[in-house]
């Protein structure tokens, strides 16, 4: 499912601030957003800006500008515009909610238009640890790219996933990496999350090597990609507290079949590839958890650490469509505590 970082949606409920005269929050999908008193009532339209949106340099949106960040040169797309959470008046918000005439929308819109593309908004992508010149290509097409959805933007999976095995696990705080023998040119690819890295000295392919990964992927006759998170030194900051840098297996894709394995084949193969699995963090027979509990579960430390986890994915235990995903049943729940965290 692609991502709408902007798009159109209409207000589920308004909440009152405790002790707040100028500010209420709304609520979209199952995203809250702090607004203008009495700009919106429930069932009005706006333009729903989700987190990591990035708005273009328009004075539309100027008041976004942080005035510790450098000033953004005229028509670039600013890193300090980054939509994130916050808290208002100890109220917490996520995202940004404006009407359609201040979000600069002019014609007939829809409930749910995708309006990212055509109000040039863009999406903040942390630094990747590599450096200029070390891209070989795009990110092979025969594999799916790692981005799983928030749950408050796609609740109607809860109900989907309801009453089926399940499980959930640990989401590691770094970079995303994928490896496999390509069957187009035969050779081993070592990707971020959306581009193929050129051999070198970079943390893909110091861990491709390390691990030993294109001869063990060989052996298997190439029929898998796997896909994992790289945490450790000199990557983000590193939260898992590691010595050295680790990937953690979290999917495994099977290029003959074209799809993914089951949670337990997928742990099988990690340990036949002698690579660590992301930590389990609940497995069940019957689904039943919503949203706030999901929230609620993301929380917490990482082991050995002061620092907080960044959240958890929850996906079907034997792998199953999503409708409303149009794609795996797989999703996110992102840690507030984290979120909040993360603005220092």
């Amino acid at each position: 499912m692609i991502r709408k970082l902007a798009s159109v949606q209409r207000v589920l409920e308004v909440v009152p601030i405790v002790g707040a005269d100028a500010i209420e929050a709304v609520r979209i999908n199952g995203w809250q957003c702090v607004v203008k008193k009495g700009a919106f009532a429930v069932g009005d339209r706006g333009v729903f800006f989700e987190i990591d949106a990035v708005p273009p340099d328009l004075p539309a949106y100027r008041f976004l500008w942080t005035p510790k960040a450098a000033a953004p040169a005229e028509g670039t797309r600013p890193a300090s515009y980054r939509i994130r959470t916050m808290t208002l008046r100890k109220c917490l918000s996520q995202g940004l909610f404006l009407t359609l005439a201040e979000a600069g929308v002019e014609g007939a819109v829809s409930d749910g238009d995708d309006l990212t593309e055509r109000l040039g908004v863009g999406k903040y992508e942390p630094p990747m640890p590599h450096k200029a010149g070390e891209l070989r290509g795009p990110f092979p097409s025969r594999v799916p790219k790692t981005d799983e959805m928030r749950v408050q933007s796609v609740p109607a999976v809860l109900d989907e996933l309801r009453g089926h095995p399940y499980v959930i696990t640990l989401k590691c705080d770094g970079t995303s990496a994928t490896y496999l023998i390509d069957p187009y040119d035969d050779t081993l690819h070592a990707c971020g999350r959306n581009w193929s890295m050129a051999e070198g000295d970079n943390v893909y392919w110091g861990v491709a090597k390390r691990d030993g990964l294109e001869a063990k992927l060989r052996a298997l006759g190439g029929r898998y990609a796997i896909q994992g998170e790289l945490c450790g030194p000199s990557i983000q900051k590193n939260l898992l507290g590691l010595k050295t840098v680790q990937l953690f297996v979290f999917s495994a894709f099977d290029l003959t079949t074209g799809r993914f394995l089951d949670h337990a084949a997928t742990h099988a193969l990690a340990r036949e590839l002698g690579l660590a699995s992301v930590p389990t963090v609940e497995e069940g027979d019957r689904f039943a958890h919503d949203q706030a509990s999901l929230l609620a579960l993301a929380e917490g430390l990482y082991e050995g650490t002061k620092n907080q986890r960044e959240g958890i994915v929850i996906r079907a235990r034997d792998d199953m469509f999503s409708a409303t995903l149009n794609g795996r049943m797989s999703f996110k729940a992102i840690s507030n505590k984290y979120l909040l965290d993360e603005r220092d």
